[in-house]
């Protein structure tokens, strides 16, 4: 055979292998490609589950999640934890259950699971508005403020005063409580819980029996304390924005009189005098 036509066949079998190999390759990389992610089957709401709700086998059902699942997923084969443990947030149907939704294993359900060591839950009258308008709903954030007249005041020529009794207080929920009115019929009313402290939960105990309350709805991002000193009615009417004088104590108000105390042996007197800027 020609050495020539013997070279061009050896060149044409190297390419081919060559060729071969590569799309052997290709079809290996674009198989790899098109196989499905490992999957983690997981436990997840079967229906909308309420805050303080207790789960039970019939709110569960099994998902499958593709690559690595969140940080304290329940995996399916640990579903038995789950059951007979109560909500801390809504869960919507299909979410899947993370541990840290859930309250510790015995504490049970309702409004007290949702409640963290050392605060309370203190139940607040809103008025029908706030609460059917969807003002105030669990997770967000308020200001309370009270309107009254001070004890012993209530003739003051400043009219009623407001100001800020707590800021930036979380609301655990809102719904209606049932009550009997003069003649013992059941009313509705409408209440919110505050998630406080408890010396807040005092504060807020005695406002309710003596005062009007009014929640003040806040960006939740908005942590700041402002320094609220309060205002008064007759203030509405002045153009004034400054507080009532009466709810401004100075530390360094000038004293009215200066006393003087007088001691000769055995006797001892005193004497009055008017602080020097007053007239006596």
């Amino acid at each position: 055979m020609n050495r020539r036509v013997l070279a061009i066949l050896s060149v044409a079998f190297v390419i081919a292998l060559a060729c071969t190999f590569m799309v052997i390759r290709l079809l290996g990389s674009q198989a790899k490609a098109s196989k499905p992610p490992a999957t983690t089957r997981v436990v997840a709401a079967k229906t909308n589950i309420k805050l303080g709700s207790m789960i039970t086998a019939d709110n569960l059902t099994s998902i499958e999640i593709a690559g690595t699942p969140p940080k304290g997923t329940i995996l399916d084969k640990d579903k038995i934890k789950v059951i007979n443990r109560g909500v801390l947030s809504d869960l919507y149907e299909g979410e899947p259950i993370i541990e840290n939704r859930l309250a510790a294993v015995g504490s049970g359900g309702g409004l007290a699971a949702t409640i963290p060591p050392g605060m309370r839950a203190c139940a607040v009258r809103v008025d029908e508005v706030v609460n059917v308008s969807g003002f105030v709903t669990p997770g967000m954030r308020v200001d309370v403020l009270i309107s009254g007249n001070p004890p012993g005041q209530q003739n003051s020529s400043q009219g009623t005063e407001s100001r800020t009794l707590l800021q930036n207080i979380q609301v655990l929920s809102a719904g209606t409580d049932y009550q009997k009115d003069a003649e013992g019929k059941a009313k509705t009313v409408q209440v919110v819980n505050l998630l406080v402290t408890p010396e807040q939960a005092e504060l807020l105990s005695l406002a309710s029996n003596q005062v009007r309350i009014q929640l003040v709805l806040r960006n939740p991002l908005d942590t700041k304390v402002s320094d609220v000193a309060g205002t008064a009615t007759s203030n509405l009417f002045t153009g004034e924005n400054s507080a009532p004088k009466k709810l401004l104590h100075s530390k360094n108000a000038p004293p009215k009189y200066i006393t003087v105390v007088v001691i000769n042996g055995s006797k001892i007197t005193t004497e009055r005098f008017p602080a020097p800027g007053r007239h006596q």
